[in-house]
């Protein structure tokens, strides 16, 4: 989720993104001039479908852990550098660009959340729980963006990029520790589940509180604009008065200049 149609500002200031920046930069400069920002949005998606499949594919072992975080920085290379060589290229195509990189940033995050869901590490219920969460993030992103023109995909210093970073050293950790369960009252849960739920949680409490907040920006906005569209309109029905007004002074004065001139032929001297 990286790239923005050019009228919008951009707001992208995570933990990890000064050394991403830099990195992404470099390889702009050094990718072949074959590679265009298409082929790396497709890399991205290719890298998503090999997600899935391997998370799928830990229920036959483990080690497909490994190949599902290599999926994961393959996917971080494809989806992030897409727009950022695009703009070292100048060959941006801001709809073209916006419509299809988060159409396919949906497709991959449904992949990849029903595959933690068949995998045995997360229940399938909080694989759902938690794709409800980063559609309605994403939502959100979108709904800003469109309204207000400002393109926020980091919340809290934390972005695309630090979830998968997050992802790749959950699957290390469950790999060298297994997926211990926790019997709770509510049933019985392992440690992925723990931290999938975590996600969900500070998904929706962001999506709450950034409801809430942008929802009182915009009122007051709306409200700004209201008494400025207010203050024009009377204005303007001022200035249509005093036309009125000038409009009506001068037909009296042409008025009065007939009925001088009328006056004047009665009363001429020699008429009979």
């Amino acid at each position: 989720m990286d790239q923005a149609t050019q009228s919008h500002q951009r707001v992208n200031e995570t933990f990890l993104r000064p050394v991403e920046k830099r990195v992404l930069n470099w390889l702009a400069e050094h990718m072949p001039p074959w590679v265009t920002p298409d082929h790396l949005t497709a890399l991205g998606m290719f890298a998503s479908i090999l997600i899935a499949l391997s998370l799928v594919l830990t229920n036959v072992s483990p080690a497909f852990l490994w190949l599902a975080s290599l999926g994961v920085l393959i996917n971080w290379f494809g989806d992030s550098l897409d727009g950022t060589l695009a703009r070292y290229r100048k060959i941006e195509r801001s709809n073209y660009g916006y419509y299809i990189d988060h159409a396919v940033d949906s497709l991959n995050e449904v992949l990849i959340f029903l595959a933690l869901g068949i995998s045995p590490y997360v229940r399938m219920e909080l694989a759902g729980l938690a794709l409800v969460a980063y559609l309605l993030m994403s939502i959100q992103v979108f709904l800003y963006s469109q309204v207000k023109g400002v393109f926020q995909i980091s919340f809290a210093r934390i972005g695309p990029t630090e979830i998968r970073g997050v992802m790749i050293l959950a699957n290390a950790l469950v790999f060298y520790i297994g997926n211990p369960i926790v019997s709770t009252r509510f049933g019985l849960f392992t440690l992925y589940d723990f931290l999938i739920m975590m996600i969900s949680l500070l998904l929706f409490g962001a999506f709450i509180v950034m409801t809430i907040l942008r929802a009182r920006e915009l009122a007051a906005l709306d409200t700004h604009l209201l008494a400025i569209k207010a203050d024009r309109e009377r204005r303007r029905a001022e200035r249509a008065a005093l036309r009125a007004e000038r409009a009506a002074l001068k037909a009296a004065r042409r008025l009065r200049k007939v009925k001088q001139r009328g006056s004047a032929a009665v009363t001429r001297p020699g008429v009979k």
